[in-house]
């Protein structure tokens, strides 16, 4: 008789004819816990049981299982008894019933035997043939395939159970295999920790990454690499950052480092060029002009070269190189320099590559370096190196990606991403409207649900990024010494003068407010009749020429920096307010002198008909090599954009520069009474340095660093402290700016030290820099430190515990950069200590003291090398003072990572790296393992702030599922560059709300890796005990069916509103009869519960 599986079904009759105390054979390929379930009643009243295992899967049958005995979760039709969740009591039972009723052989060869049996030996020996004991073999769901299923009645039976005899008795080809099938089964019924369902959920996300992901393959380790000094010297977490820029530049031609500030990205690079040397690779350093000593220094015979067995062989330039054409760079020859020659450019601080402002003639630096070093000769690879994260403009990253893709736009296209300059404009759009919001609804994961997915993928492709919190969540810090522990910040608030004499800053600042400080916009004065003549001259087109920078508008924005200049030296010191309002007093005198020597002796001379004395040409003839000319100086006003005076308004221009003479005289005057001895803010200064001196944080520790923005009060302060502090205390200053480096410091033979940038910083920090291998002669050590921003970047000076900003500068990055120099992994400090000055002022007044000297504060963006960017004139207002409010509220009250700063985004959100390292390195030991778990693995966790792996999450935590899955069917609708798909991971609380979509897939990798650190076994334990009551051992599972319904409707409704968006767009619609999804067109891969 003929069983169809749906009129009639296999499992109705064996149902009807199993009794009790039968034996029953089963001789099959596939098995499913879940026919077992069906059966299970009529099972355990059986006298008996064997099962043979002939490792014959049948036609049409799919089954990716490694073991010898198939899945035992049964086909791909069985998902919807898998998504029961109550797998794990299942298994249970049938290991029990195993345990007592079953043997279990297995045919050790497959392919040997090709049939399906099942024969019933009760009152009438029944058997059926070509049924497989799973759900399809059952008729619990369809099948894939059309076995043919017949009931054979006795004696006819007789035959089947004979040749299912002579197989089971069969030696050396049949073995007995039920301790190997327990084993099996036992992944099943064990409890899982969450370390290793992090892994299992890993190994399926990332899965066909594996081949890349070996270190192996990362590195060719016969090359010696991990023999060098550089790669012993990195902790965990570099090497990681090290393998993941090699995969990258081998992979896509380049990467970016965006470790934040402190954690060591110069070793990290220099692992990498070694990687790269070593292949016989010639490599190129790019780096500014201040940090250009660091990285000479480990290619050089020199003392101080810790690296010097290494062998190191790059090339260094300065980054204002890439605007010269000859001369000389160090040694290297900038006019016969072959530039197309390099296999690996690495440009440090690469963030001062972000604008690409065309010059009115020939190339500018970013052009140069990409036409020539990197399009040009050899194929060229690109690392940089930035910790400034992807400020307010995402866009930023374009033209730093544009290096690597050599300004390929579609360059990404078979990774899905189509455009890159469309992703990265459109993630902007993202993030203005985000900006837009108010303050206090700006999260940065409101931001990350925004942002389109492809950019992630862009950054996850080309950026290496981990912040400080990121690792010291992720890697402990066992073995990297810890962070210092940063106290409170002290503020600071001093008066200027010690009498009182002087006007409050505020009284300044309007006199600063009515300077017209027309000595720097000549163009405003010129009479109207000659305007169109300048405008010709001198208006810049931008934009590819759609649009006109005006010279007027240029001088305006001057104008404005001036003041705020001003105003910021004034804040800085008396000292330096007093040089620059001199210098400009002295700049407004020629000025008008200037103007009376041309009205007496020249104005005069000057008429329309030519004469033969020399007069100036109009302004459009005069070529530009002409305007220096010492012959027209006497006819011209202005720097850079000369005007001739009988152009001008003069009677007007003369007016307001005596105005603003007379302002000056008084201001210079006034400061001009304030020595060192008057100065409020030098002796709040020398103040801090006795406590710190007298009551050190940290043992002994004496060392202060000053930073100031300005090298007149960087001078200053030196001349008045290094002595003092000497005399005081014997204690040794030094002072580092941008044109000069001093010291108090005496050699061993009492001579005076005159040292360069490094070795002054190496005897102000001897543990960081190592100075007993480079200095060994000396003992005493410099103290105390006053210097400006030339070494806010790329120094480590841990040594220090305690910083001072003499000034506050006004962009917050500066601070934090500078704190990054004592505020670094591995410091022999327990605590550090920043101290901020501040204008003895309320902040609101201070703020809006700021905001009035700007005006409108025209964005002029002076980048690195001083040249003007011109941004959008139509900028916004300053309309978010709110934001500098908080920006500056924030500096008083606690030390900021730049990650936090501006309510900006961390570029550590954005990308997956770490966790392909991490699967990586476990997959070493355990691929076997991952490679034969089932799915729908759970373990649970109990929230408990009591857990040091758990405390700084455990305020986001909420009890809940934090769900796998996989979508079986491909019609999941997400934007094409979802990176994971056909993977999403979802969080769903206990009270069925969307906690995390799949959209954030990063932050709940996180919580998983978080989990993973759990390691305690008694709360391990209690967990597991907490769930197996909660849900009577596993068997009482709706609330958790539930919530995985609600998972499956967040991804399914995020994919209809995409379906739908696509109705309105253009290339058709993307919706189809089929798309909407069923819980069981998922699979659940893994879970933990939170409970």
């Amino acid at each position: 008789m003929l069983i169809d599986n749906t009129t009639s079904k296999v499992k109705d009759l064996l149902a009807v004819t199993l009794s009790p105390s039968d034996k029953l054979s089963v001789m099959t390929g596939l098995f499913s816990i879940y026919a077992f379930d069906d059966l299970k009643d009529e099972l355990n009243k059986l006298k008996s049981a064997r099962l043979l295992f002939s490792q014959f899967k049948g036609f049409g049958n799919i089954d990716n299982a490694i073991s010898p005995f198939g899945s035992l979760l049964g086909g791909e039709y069985e998902t919807k008894f898998r998504n029961q969740l109550n797998q794990k009591s299942i298994a249970k039972e049938f290991a029990q019933w195993l345990d007592q009723k079953a043997k279990v052989k297995l045919v050790s060869q497959p392919g040997a035997v090709g049939k399906h049996i099942i024969a019933n030996e009760g009152r009438e020996l029944t058997a059926i043939d070509g049924a497989q004991f799973n759900g399809s073999g059952m008729g619990l769901v369809e099948s894939t395939g059309f076995d043919m299923i017949t009931k054979i009645p006795a004696p006819q039976s007789e035959d089947l159970l004979s040749y299912f005899n002579m197989v089971w008795n069969a030696k050396g080809q049949v073995v007995n295999a039920k301790d190997e099938f327990l084993t099996q089964l036992n992944q099943l019924t064990q409890d899982q920790s969450p370390h290793f369902i992090y892994f299992i959920t890993l190994y399926n996300l990332f899965k066909d990454f594996i081949g890349e992901l070996q270190e192996e393959n990362i590195i060719n380790t016969r090359t010696g690499f991990k023999d060098k000094v550089i790669w012993n010297k990195l902790y965990k977490f570099q090497r990681d950052g090290v393998l993941g820029a090699i995969d990258k530049l081998n992979k896509y031609n380049g990467c970016i480092i965006a470790d934040s500030v402190g954690l060591g990205k110069t070793f990290e690079a220099l692992a990498v060029i070694k990687y790269f040397e070593l292949r016989n690779d010639k490599v190129l350093v790019l780096c500014p002009k201040k940090l250009r000593d660091n990285w000479l220094v480990y290619t050089q015979n020199d003392k101080r070269n810790l690296l010097a067995d290494d062998r190191f062989n790059y090339d260094v330039l300065n980054h204002t190189d890439m605007s010269r054409h000859k001369g000389y760079s160090g040694t290297i020859n900038l006019e016969t320099l072959n530039w197309g020659n390099y296999d690996l450019v690495v440009i440090d601080e690469s963030h001062n590559f972000r604008n690409n402002n065309p010059k009115k003639e020939g190339k500018n630096r970013y052009q140069r370096l990409l036409d020539d070093i990197i399009k040009g000769g050899a194929k060229t690879k690109v690392l940089m190196l930035s910790a400034t994260p992807v400020n307010n403009r995402l866009n930023d990253m374009k033209n730093q990606v544009a290096f690597i893709t050599e300004a390929n736009d579609s360059a990404l296209n078979e990774y899905g991403i189509n455009s890159i300059e469309a992703t990265l404009r459109k993630a902007q759009t993202h993030f203005n409207v985000w900006a837009k919001q108010p303050p206090e609804e700006r999260t940065a994961q409101d931001l990350l649900d925004t942002i389109n997915f492809d950019y992630f993928k862009l950054l996850d492709i080309y950026t290496i990024a981990r912040s400080r919190k990121h690792i010291e969540k992720y890697y402990g810090t066992a073995d990297i010494g810890k962070f210092p522990t940063r106290l409170l910040p002290k503020n600071v608030k001093s008066d200027i003068d010690l009498n009182g004499e002087f006007p409050p800053l505020k009284e300044v600042n309007d006199t600063i407010r009515r300077l017209s400080l027309a000595c720097y916009s000549p163009m405003k004065y010129v009479r109207v009749e000659k305007q169109a003549e300048y405008a010709r001259r001198y208006d810049q087109k931008v934009k590819g020429g759609s649009s006109t920078f005006k010279q007027v508008d240029r001088e305006e924005s001057l104008i404005h920096l001036m003041r705020i200049n001003l105003l910021k030296r004034m804040e800085s010191s008396i000292h330096a307010f007093h040089l620059t309002s001199g210098k400009l007093l002295g700049q407004v005198t020629s000025i008008l002198n200037q103007i009376e020597h041309f009205n007496e002796n020249l104005a005069p001379k000057i008429t329309s008909e030519l004469t033969e004395e020399f007069v100036a040409p109009p302004i459009e003839e005069i070529y530009d090599f002409e305007l220096e000319n010492p012959e027209l100086a006497p006819y011209m006003v202005g720097k850079k954009t000369k005007v001739r005076l009988q152009d001008m308004d003069l009677i007007r221009y003369a007016q307001d520069l005596d105005a603003d003479k007379a302002f000056l005289e008084m201001i210079v005057d006034e400061a001009n009474r304030i020595t060192a001895v008057k100065d409020a803010k030098l002796k709040a200064l020398k103040d801090t340095i006795v406590e710190k001196v007298n009551s050190p944080i940290n043992g002994q520790n004496k060392k202060v660093i000053i930073f100031t923005a300005f090298a007149d009060t960087a001078e200053y302060l030196y001349k008045d402290i290094a002595n003092w502090a000497d005399n005081e205390f014997s204690i040794k200053s030094a002072i580092i700016t941008g044109q000069k480096t001093d010291t108090t410091l005496k050699d061993p033979q009492g001579k005076r030290v005159t040292a360069d940038l490094n070795s002054m910083l190496t005897h102000f920090s001897p543990r960081s820099k190592e100075r007993e291998k480079i200095f060994p002669e000396y003992k005493q050590e410099i103290d105390i430190l006053i210097a400006t921003d030339c070494i806010s970047e790329g120094q480590n000076l841990q040594d220090c515990d305690f910083l001072v900003n003499y000034d506050i500068h006004w962009n917050p990055v500066r601070i934090i950069q500078r704190f990054g120099r004592i505020d670094r992994l591995g410091s022999v400090n327990d605590k550090i200590q920043l101290v901020n000055f501040w204008p003895n002022m309320e902040l609101d007044e201070y703020i809006n003291l700021e905001a009035r000297v700007s005006g409108r504060m025209v964005l002029l963006d002076i980048s690195a090398t001083g040249e003007e960017n011109v941004i959008d004139q139509t900028a916004s207002e300053m309309n978010d003072l709110d934001y500098r409010r908080k920006q500056l509220e924030q500096l008083q009250n606690q030390v900021v990572d730049l990650e936090e700063i501006s309510g900006g985004v961390s570029i550590t959100d954005l990308t997956l790296n770490d966790f392909r390292m991490d699967l990586s390195d476990f997959m070493k030991n355990h691929l076997d393992l991952l490679e034969q778990s089932p799915t729908g693995l759970y373990a649970p966790i109990k929230i408990d702030s009591t857990q040091n792996e758990l405390k700084d999450i455990a305020d986001d935590l909420i009890p809940g599922v934090v769900f796998c899955l996989k979508d079986k069917t491909g019609n999941v609708q997400v934007e094409d560059s979802y990176a994971l798909s056909p993977y999403y991971l979802v969080y769903v609380s206990d009270e069925e709300q969307v906690v995390y979509s799949f959209t954030q897939a990063k932050h709940m990798l996180d919580l998983l890796k978080k989990f993973s650190a759990l390691q305690n076994e008694n709360s391990l334990d209690e967990a597991n005990d907490l769930f197996n009551q909660n849900t009577e051992n596993n068997t009482e599972m709706a609330h958790y069916q539930t919530l995985l319904k609600v998972a499956v409707e967040d991804i399914a409704g995020k994919s209809e509103e995409k379906g739908a968006a696509s109705l309105f767009s253009r290339g058709g619609t993307t919706l189809t009869s089929s798309s909407t999804q069923q819980v069981n067109d998922f699979e659940v891969v893994s879970y933990v519960v939170v409970l």
